[in-house]
């Protein structure tokens, strides 16, 4: 029973192994890390820019401020808090979406530009198949070439030598 026991472990285990040794699980990973360093730069770019220019905004104050008080806090004689105070901080919860408003747009236009960059990709590629696959119906269509007539013979150096001297002896008898 235990030799069992133990080959199930080294089963679970090697494939445990092959799932995370996958690319896609990397990529995962990879990913997740990204993604929350992503939040963090959007996080600081809601509280320390937009948040500060909507609190500029005439009427809406301090978005900190934005909370009602369900309860307020009891206190005892000595003005320790014997009770907190109930509240509901719309600033935060206004603050949240924001930051998720800006992330899903950023991530939108990285996933439309990653989509637009992979369609033209595949457009380019079935251009190319398209291309090859007119060249090569073009290829089947043409007549077989007809055999080469046979050269000339190509005349050598001796052979024009030869010539050249017969034409010199032509020339001199001449005269």
């Amino acid at each position: 029973m235990a030799k069992k026991e133990k080959k199930n472990r080294t089963s679970l285990i090697k494939e445990f192994k092959d799932f995370i040794t996958r690319g896609n699980v990397m990529d995962l990973a990879v990913g997740m890390i990204i993604g929350a360093a992503f939040t963090a730069i959007i996080t600081a770019v809601v509280t320390g820019i937009l948040t500060p220019l909507i609190n500029m905004i005439p009427g809406t104050g301090d978005t900190s401020a934005l909370i009602t008080i369900l309860k307020e806090a009891v206190y005892d004689a000595d003005g320790n808090v014997i009770q907190e105070a109930v509240i509901l901080n719309w600033g935060a919860v206004i603050s949240a979406i924001i930051t998720f408003l800006c992330t899903a747009l950023v991530l939108f236009l990285i996933v439309k530009a990653f989509n637009i960059a992979k369609k033209r990709s595949e457009e380019l590629k079935a251009k190319a198949e398209a291309k090859l696959k007119k060249e090569e119906e073009v290829a089947e269509e043409a007549p077989a070439e007809e055999p080469a007539a046979p050269a000339e013979p190509v005349e050598t150096t001796d052979d024009i030598l030869k010539e050249i001297r017969d034409l010199l002896k032509a020339q001199k008898e001449e005269k």
